[in-house]
């Protein structure tokens, strides 16, 4: 039983294009480690020692107490204790991912989701520790999940494909767009609140959201680095391949089947630009505008 389910997990994690799901089960796998991790902690009468531990994997408001755990800027949006907290939070993942996966590919998802984390856990220190009205609240101020993140994927797909429709329960179709507003300005008016802190860290991912596809469809991806820093990370835990040395006797030329082969790799290969004038479309009328060859492209495009 247990080799089944490992196998299903690092099927469902290895699929290409699949950054919606290895998010999800990331949070999934932290949030079920911390959850029966304190049932032994509970059974052994060291509760305190848990949430000591625990509490090193959130955000902490205070500048002084966050240089001692600088990691936790990263771990807080992976993070969850709630079951309702994480349940919501991967549904909007979930919905709101697969839009932009499917039409800018996996990076963008990752792209967004880290950079929506760093910006909404930044905002929330500056906001508590320079603005008066949260003074009183600084020392004991701690953050935790993955909702800036989020905010970033749903500002983004809204940004991206405003007038993609989601048929929502008891109220019918909806443009996301509308699902994008209505949740900023929820946050923004809940800021001051008793989850001052969760709210202002939204905004804060909202804002990456919007920065991140307008600059995207400018040409600029602001989410490189994130993947250039994962793919140097991974690279350190893959060993080297063998070198193969190959003799070659003379230049000969392709067959046929590999000219073939060779043409049909060039002509799937849409010019950058092209993309550009794509998205430029879709970001001024929608993604309805676009016709089956400008799809296709940007379907293609995406895979790579």
């Amino acid at each position: 039983m247990n080799g089944g389910i490992k196998q299903e997990f690092a099927k469902a994690w290895s699929k290409p294009n699949n950054a919606v799901v290895q998010l999800i089960l990331i949070n999934l796998i932290v949030f079920i480690s911390a959850r029966i991790s304190k049932v032994f902690f509970d059974l052994s009468g060291a509760t305190d020692t848990f949430f000591w531990i625990f509490r090193k994997l959130h955000l902490p408001a205070e500048v002084g107490s966050f240089l001692l755990q600088p990691w936790s800027l990263v771990t807080y949006f992976f993070t969850h204790y709630d079951f309702f907290h994480i349940l919501f939070n991967m549904l909007f993942l979930f919905w709101f991912g697969r839009i932009i996966q499917e039409f800018l590919n996996s990076k963008r998802v990752i792209s967004l989701y880290v950079l929506g984390g760093l910006a909404g856990g930044l905002l929330y220190m500056f906001m508590y520790n320079f603005i008066p009205f949260y003074a009183d609240r600084v020392s004991e101020a701690m953050m935790l999940g993955a909702s800036a993140g989020v905010f970033a994927i749903v500002v983004g797909a809204a940004v991206f494909m405003p007038n993609y429709t989601f048929f929502l329960m008891f109220i019918g179709p909806v443009k996301i767009k509308y699902i994008a507003i209505f949740y900023v300005f929820m946050s923004f008016i809940g800021s001051t609140g008793a989850n001052a802190g969760g709210e202002i860290a939204h905004l804060g991912g909202a804002f990456i959201g919007w920065l991140y596809i307008t600059q995207l469809n400018k040409g600029t991806d602001l989410g490189g680095w994130v993947i250039s820093f994962i793919s140097f990370f991974k690279s350190m835990f893959k060993p080297q391949p063998k070198i193969k040395v190959t003799h070659r006797s003379g230049n000969r030329r392709p067959t046929k089947k590999e000219a073939k082969a060779k043409s049909t790799d060039t002509s799937s290969n849409t010019p950058q630009a092209e993309i550009d004038a794509i998205l430029d479309k879709i970001s001024e009328k929608g993604y309805e505008s676009l016709s089956k060859d400008e799809k296709q492209k940007l379907f293609n495009a995406s895979k790579k």
